[in-house]
């Protein structure tokens, strides 16, 4: 980085400490940005304003939106007798993209992984108490990533609710569609197995 000027530097200072990024994607990144119009840059400093701006969690799932609930605690055609809790905004878009679940979510805002200080505490998990408290919740998808934290954030839900009158499942774990066998993983194969189900 010593042959940039200061402001190219800070630049790519700024723009390496976003996640993926590492120092030649940034370099890449603030040389694409110098090349840019000062119209299309403005444009693109206004959006990253914008989004920080407006953009706020909503009221009940904790989704990301700019009214007081998003767009789907707000559709009436959902079924809000289901929460699917998933692990973060992407993880929902993920699901809706697939458009095949008309229940309602609950975002947790990340996993358990105490190596790295995130515990019970750190998660939106009272919110979720508080929904099944005062809702006629029937049932409850677990749909966190099936890596270890995941798998004990998952563990954690299932101790926090098998006292309620709640059904409880998690999203299924196994082979992709058009997956080879003798190319896919052992736990996969053992998932698999493990939640086969009759033809």
């Amino acid at each position: 980085m010593k042959a940039y000027a200061q402001p190219i530097k800070k630049l790519i200072s700024e723009l390496g400490k976003l996640p993926g990024i590492g120092e030649k994607t940034a370099a890449r990144l603030a040389n694409y940005i110098l090349r840019s119009t000062e119209d299309d840059v403005k444009k693109l400093a206004e959006s990253i304003v914008e989004v920080k701006r407006k953009i706020k969690l909503c009221r009940i799932c904790l989704n990301l939106t700019e009214e007081d609930t998003c767009y789907i605690c707000r559709d009436t055609a959902r079924d809000k007798e289901v929460i699917c809790v998933v692990e973060d905004p992407d993880a929902l878009a993920a699901i809706e993209e697939c458009g095949g679940y008309h229940g309602t979510y609950h975002v947790l805002h990340g996993v358990l992984a105490p190596l790295d200080g995130i515990g019970p505490d750190n998660l939106r998990l009272g919110e979720l108490v508080q929904r099944i408290n005062e809702g006629n919740i029937k049932e409850i998808i677990v749909a966190t990533n099936t890596n270890v934290h995941g798998e004990s954030t998952a563990l954690l839900l299932t101790r926090m609710f098998k006292e309620k009158n709640i059904k409880l499942t998690r999203i299924a774990m196994g082979m992709p569609m058009g997956g080879d066998l003798k190319y896919i993983d052992k736990m996969t194969i053992s998932k698999s197995l493990e939640f086969r189900r009759g033809m």
